[in-house]
């Protein structure tokens, strides 16, 4: 087992298909492509399981909430704007990182089909 893994944006195998959850969705009729590159547990932080990934989504609005899960994201390409319930909203671009901490609530609206990069500890 190696405990360095390079992170591949343009994965050669298969990802996972999915689509909105109808409760969720705002508008449009986003689909989602998801490539987990790895898992890890990680019991000495708390964290019960850490994955890590690409995923991919087009363009349509949905509500977002992470619940006790924390969620590290870095854009590879496409534009989105995250609105967090009765917050700031920002878009974010190729380069642009950031947070979702547990408990965040709000939209994410995908302005252009937009590939990022994340690290999920839940």
């Amino acid at each position: 087992m190696t405990l360095l893994v390079p992170l591949e944006t343009q994965p050669t195998f298969d990802p996972r298909p999915g689509e909105a959850a109808p409760e969720r969705l705002i508008e449009g009729a986003p689909s989602y492509k998801t490539w987990e590159l790895d898992t890890a547990i990680a019991e000495a932080a708390q964290w019960g399981k850490v994955r890590t990934g690409i995923w991919e989504a087009t363009p349509g609005k949905t509500i977002s909430m992470k619940g006790e899960t924390f969620e590290f994201c870095h854009i590879l390409s496409g534009r989105c704007e995250i609105a967090e319930d009765g917050g700031a909203s920002h878009v974010f671009g190729p380069g642009d990182s950031f947070v979702m901490k547990p408990g965040f609530v709000g939209t994410w609206n995908t302005l252009e089909t937009v590939r990022k990069i994340f690290v999920i500890a839940s």
